[in-house]
């Protein structure tokens, strides 16, 4: 009965979500307090769980990298940046979006995904602002390809560092599996974009020209504060990337750099706190919350005990419906909790491969996981901290909006990725 409740509640406060007529904040919060009365979690439980609470990893890796980011909003580097970017695409909207493409996919898996979109989104509505055009298309350009960019290496998004972490992963090992994957996808996925943003990425001459005249370097405003900021997210950056030898989660990093940047900075509080997005750092706590529910009550558990009947020792039909199950669950749920509560599963059924198989099921769960995030405004936590920035500028991005391109760039990635596991592994 209590799982039964439990999926009830979650799939009512996902309707309720989807359906935007109640703030999603007041839906997951109240979903989370419905878990809670009906006994499919509690406070210990809720707070103090790894498997069944929130994530303290991601929620702090956020506070951590937007206290930092917003102390970079003040010495004019999104405007420099974006100046910049939009003179070499001639004021061109399509140009533009390419070249931000590029940037934020590589920018993710050299950082994170999130970490990427808290950089890219600020700077993208100062584009279009100067383009004219709506900020909507590279807003969600900018997602899809992040989710997907971040795919590649072991810190690029937060299931990556949790499969790492469960199957004892090396960071070359991502950038052997799943890198070239994603470089192919990316090739694929960029110029569809385009085409299917085409009718908005239209501006008119007059903007054009207005824009060529602007000067990048006008828009520096803290050129000291600028070299410190640089250096010390530089240094951030080294952290994650040396994530495996130095044994520090990625949010301790991304408090100690921001702990640092706050001391020499200068700065007062409310300049760079205002920049927080704390509804989105709530939000993601309640989701967590709920789907602690799901893992308490034992619905997931349930899940994981069918697919080992399920596949009974088949390796092939494992790896292709662990990405098929994996891509559609994770825009449902949000990446981060499903990987955590699949991990246990893909272990049990991974005991025994060797070679070419051995971590096969753990590279369809990654690839299932981090392209499924692209699917819904809640898979994946990239997604929710763009949309959380957009609503704050005044641009509300619905969840069908989302959807209708997210779902089409989530079928034509995991399309790609079928033949990849097929050949390459079987």
């Amino acid at each position: 009965m209590q799982m039964t409740l439990a999926i009830i509640v979650f799939i009512v406060a996902y309707v309720f979500i989807a359906s935007e007529k109640i703030s999603r904040i007041a839906i997951v919060l109240a979903g989370a307090a419905a878990m809670v009365i009906i006994g499919a979690t509690d406070a210990d439980k809720a707070f103090y769980s790894h498997e069944t609470g929130i994530d303290w990893n991601v929620i702090f890796l956020l506070l951590g990298m937007m206290i930092i980011v917003g102390i970079i909003h003040k010495t004019g580097l999104f405007e420099f940046l974006a100046i910049s970017a939009i003179k070499k695409s001639s004021g061109s909207p399509k140009v533009a979006l390419v070249y931000l493409m590029i940037l934020t996919a590589i920018a993710s898996a050299i950082l994170d995904n999130v970490t990427t979109i808290l950089l890219a989104v600020p700077m993208t509505l100062i584009v279009t602002k100067h383009l004219k055009v709506s900020p909507i298309p590279f807003i969600l350009a900018e997602v899809f390809v992040s989710n997907i960019g971040g795919a590649a290496t072991l810190v690029g998004d937060p299931p990556n560092i949790i499969i790492a972490s469960k199957a004892d992963l090396s960071f070359n090992s991502f950038l052997v599996h799943m890198a070239p994957m994603v470089i192919l996808v990316l090739l694929v996925v960029i110029p569809m974009i385009v085409f299917l943003f085409r009718k908005e990425l239209v501006n008119a001459p007059e903007a054009r020209d207005a824009v060529m005249k602007l000067q990048a370097h006008d828009f520096l405003k803290d050129v000291i504060l600028l070299k410190k900021s640089l250096g010390v997210l530089t240094l951030v950056m080294i952290a994650f990337i040396l994530h495996s030898f130095l044994h520090l989660e990625p949010s301790i990093v991304a408090l100690f750099g921001a702990g640092v940047l706050v001391a020499i900075s200068g700065l007062k509080p409310r300049d760079y706190v205002q920049d927080v997005e704390w509804s989105t750092l709530i939000f993601f706590s309640g989701l967590f919350i709920m789907v602690g529910g799901l893992v308490g009550s034992g619905a997931l558990a349930e899940l994981s005990s069918f697919l080992k009947d399920l596949f009974a020792g088949n390796t092939q039909l494992a790896a292709l419906s662990i990405l098929s199950i994996s891509a559609v669950l994770s825009g449902i749920i949000d990446n981060i909790p499903y990987v955590t509560a699949m991990s246990p599963v893909i272990s049990d059924l991974s005991v025994g491969l060797v070679g070419r198989q051995e971590h096969v099921l753990w590279w369809s769960l990654a690839f299932g996981a981090d392209f499924g995030g692209n699917a819904t405004i809640i898979g994946a936590s990239a997604n929710v901290v763009a949309i959380g920035l957009a609503a704050k500028a005044g641009i509300h991005i619905s969840f069908w909006k989302f959807a209708k391109y997210g779902v089409l760039v989530t079928a034509v990635s995991i399309a790609m990725v079928y033949p990849y596991i097929y050949f390459f592994y079987f």
